[in-house]
């Protein structure tokens, strides 16, 4: 990989924690790559050692071939966004976007050519003299996005920057950033312990644990081939079963492998016809018993007791649910597509 951003080695410690233990990554230019882990595995500290604001026990940072972990925050080149917006209340929208171009020493007349640009970037403009107080929080966010970009630096790092918001302006922004992340081609790093948002924004996932990079790769990388069971519980609602488990539920298996998983779309609810058809394609076929049932709009998420297994199973909402107690039919197939072997943690 040709790497614009390296991090060799990032090491942090708070007391006798390893905050962070010996960190390797590399993005390209241009790319969004997610941090993504559960709250203190350590993403939001590298985010902030790469931004200069806390310091490293260890490591290089390097930015176009160059170490910058010497250089203040402001001599590295690169922007932040955080979760708070931490806004100027005294300043309006267009003053919040300009602060980083004065304190560089801009002229007034660029400050304002640019404040322009992004305002209609970020669909502000009718907001450019309001204050921050008089803005919606999805709006507060846009701006400390502008303010960022209005410095136009090499790197963008954000901060689980729509953690505050509601569900709905949170999709929606996640996709504009996305589109302004693609204009600008802007290196980007983004923090979040969302696997929805996540797989929905990133170029590349880093699924951290411990300090540690535990798996990475493309957003269908890491949900259809977790390594590991803290991988695949933390991607998705993946059964993962214990040898003995999965022994219970198929037919042969060959494999020195201690656990494994099935994503919960790979185990189909038969009714009788899809019943005699699965019987056909020599599908393996068992039967369960209905455990819980949760509607999730568009998909109706069962749990079903099979062979003493509780697995989970995902299948589309046509408004006719199971009921609880009721049994059904299950398919099961043994493939590498549908059982996958994990790995201990940290081999």
């Amino acid at each position: 990989m040709n790497a614009f951003l390296e991090l060799r080695g990032i090491r942090k410690q708070f007391g006798n924690t390893n905050v962070l233990d010996n960190v390797d990554l590399q993005i390209r230019e241009g790319e969004l790559v997610t941090l993504l882990g559960p709250s203190g595995c350590g993403k939001s500290t590298l985010l902030r050692c790469i931004a200069g604001l806390t310091d490293l026990d260890g490591g290089q940072i390097l930015l176009e071939q160059k170490d910058i972990v010497k250089l203040p925050p402001r001599s590295r080149e690169i922007g932040m966004v955080f979760q708070s917006y931490a806004l100027f209340p005294n300043l309006t929208v267009s003053e919040n976007i300009q602060y980083g171009m004065k304190m560089r020493g801009a002229s007034k007349e660029e400050r304002r050519k640019r404040s322009e640009e992004l305002l209609a970037l970020i669909d502000l403009e009718d907001k450019r003299d309001a204050y921050p107080q008089h803005l919606s929080g999805g709006q507060q966010q846009r701006v400390a996005l502008a303010r960022s970009l209005a410095v136009q630096p090499k790197v963008l790092l954000l901060d689980e920057p729509l953690s505050a918001l509601d569900a709905k302006i949170r999709k929606n922004l996640r996709t504009e950033i996305r589109d302004i992340q693609k204009r600008f081609n802007m290196t980007t790093i983004f923090v979040t312990h969302d696997q929805e948002e996540a797989l929905t924004l990133s170029d590349r996932v880093c699924l951290m644990n411990k300090g540690s990079i535990v798996q990475e790769g493309t957003p269908e990388e890491l949900y259809t081939t977790p390594r590991t069971e803290f991988v695949a519980r933390f991607m998705g609602s993946y059964n993962v079963l214990t040898k003995p488990e999965a022994m219970r539920l198929f037919e042969r298996l060959d494999s020195a492998a201690e656990s494994f998983a099935v994503r919960p779309e790979s185990v189909i609810l038969l009714n009788e016809e899809t019943r005699k058809e699965a019987v056909l394609a020599g599908k393996r076929i068992v039967d369960g018993t209905i455990y819980s049932v949760i509607i999730l709009g568009n998909i109706i998420r069962y749990s079903i007791d099979v062979a003493g297994v509780r697995l989970t199973i995902d299948a589309l909402n046509d408004g006719r649910s199971l009921r609880i107690g009721e049994r059904s039919h299950v398919s099961l197939a043994l493939d590498d597509n549908q059982l996958l072997h994990l790995e201990r943690e940290g081999a």
